[in-house]
């Protein structure tokens, strides 16, 4: 077993010693703590590729100050379009241990971080476990925040019960095609639905404090919902779903942030990219500010209270952070 993963005891979580790994509901079986590598392109070994002041989320996650941002590397779900994907195919990161990450959760709190925002966790979860624990009884005392695609397995999200304040969690489609279609996931509606669920059992409704005359989100969940390009009619269907389920008892931000990263590889010879464009031309364009404007009217009409938006063009690729390892070390 790797010096820096987790060593539960059996039953504590849903990858114990001897078993494959079920920490994503792929469940793909694999031994990572030997070294094998899962759905998620990591073996047991933690990997971080950027802990930084991040100022670019919902002004109740960011504020002012900025989220401490740790951005891990690998993640179960793989969308093909992912604006993140050299660290989601875990092509960028440096290792770390817990006391690692313990530490990189402090410097964060240190610079005045508004919070500690784990970003595509889920691999190392037990380590992350045993990280903020550790952090917090060396004085951290912020929120932490668990960001998400939202495609989380129950088990997992027990066994962070006591770890994360509040969830960020993604709701990206309400089509099983859809989800087919972009993440290789067609069960990612009702996996990510049961997933929202138990994160607002465990949560309940979102509370918040003042830091610096601005409302901080300390505790519940704040689902966001990217629209992609011609998306307008599965974005309805999406954000439908979630008010049919969770009315106003969690926090909604709809995003038009989509980035065609794709187009760019593609431009720059990436032929796994220019593949991708040929099954799904969709993906090169923007998503058009009409089709945007049309959903955020929509929402208002099924009545949602209070939502957070975009505007300007967030869909630049001068918002993608560099995965140099700031922070790590």
């Amino acid at each position: 077993m790797p010096p820096n993963s987790a060593a539960p005891r059996r039953g504590e979580t849903p990858s114990s010693a001897g078993e494959g790994c079920a920490l994503c509901p792929r469940a793909c079986g694999a031994h990572r703590a030997e070294g094998e590598r899962g759905v998620c392109h990591v073996d047991g070994r933690m990997l971080v590729a950027r802990a930084a002041l991040h100022r670019w989320e919902e002004p109740v996650i960011s504020g002012q100050r900025g989220s401490g941002t740790v951005f891990f590397s690998g993640c179960p779900l793989g969308c093909v379009y992912c604006q993140n994907a050299p660290i989601a195919e875990a092509r960028a990161g440096i290792e770390a241990s817990v006391a690692d990450l313990a530490r990189m959760c402090l410097s964060l709190q240190g610079q005045g971080a508004l919070n500690v925002s784990l970003v595509t966790a889920t691999p190392f979860a037990p380590q992350v476990v045993q990280a903020v624990a550790r952090a917090r009884r060396a004085g951290l005392d912020v929120p932490v925040v668990w960001n998400t695609s939202g495609y989380e397995a129950e088990a997992t999200l027990r066994l962070l019960r006591d770890t994360v304040d509040v969830w960020l969690p993604d709701f990206k489609y309400a089509d099983a095609d859809l989800a087919a279609r972009y993440s290789h996931a067609p069960d990612y509606p009702q996996v990510a639905l049961r997933a929202l669920r138990a994160m607002a059992d465990q949560a309940g409704s979102p509370c918040f404090d003042e830091v610096d005359g601005a409302p901080r989100m300390t505790s519940g969940v704040l689902v966001r919902h990217m629209m992609l390009p011609g998306g307008l009619d599965a974005s309805r269907r999406a954000v439908r779903l979630l008010w049919d389920e969770f009315g106003n008892s969690v926090g909604y931000s709809l995003m038009s942030q989509y980035t065609p990263v794709l187009a760019s590889r593609a431009r720059a010879g990436d032929g796994r990219a220019a593949r991708v464009l040929q099954s799904c031309p969709e993906l090169a364009g923007r998503v058009a500010a009409e089709e945007y404007e049309a959903l955020l009217d929509f929402a208002d009409r099924l009545g949602i209270d209070d939502y957070f938006w975009q505007e300007g063009d967030p869909a630049d690729e001068s918002f993608i952070p560099a995965w140099d390892g700031t922070g790590v070390r």
